[in-house]
């Protein structure tokens, strides 16, 4: 069961921008939100997370300066706008929140629901 929905995915040239956006539906006790990415045959990759209390934000190593994410903790909404995109950024993107946080930010094993993910496929 999806609890989070994204949208925004698409298709894109090496060097544009896409935006990426995310509701959580009937979770309002969330303080973590993030986004992970998994290329075709490949293992979920954190991308960035936002946490609400501290509001603070994480980025991965291979996004940092690139893509930014921001929220609405109210509306429990969280985008992601990616630039400077690059075909190593093709991946299916998902959505991840959780209420807690007790491991490392990093891992999908932190988050507790998430998205069906949205493609986002850059061209070269």
């Amino acid at each position: 069961q999806a609890l989070l929905e994204e949208s925004g995915g698409g298709v894109a040239q090496a060097g544009d921008s896409l935006t990426l956006a995310c509701t959580a539906s009937g979770l309002p006790s969330i303080k973590w939100m993030g986004w992970f990415r998994q290329p075709s045959g490949k293992e979920r990759e954190f991308v960035a997370s936002i946490w609400w209390d501290g509001d603070s934000t994480y980025y991965g190593d291979s996004v940092q300066g690139r893509f930014t994410i921001s929220g609405d903790n109210d509306k429990k909404t969280v985008s992601l706008q990616m630039n400077v995109l690059k075909s190593e950024d093709t991946a299916i993107y998902y959505c991840a929140a959780t209420a807690m946080m007790y491991g490392n930010i990093r891992a999908p094993s932190s988050y507790a629901y998430w998205g069906r993910g949205t493609q986002v496929t850059v061209s070269s």
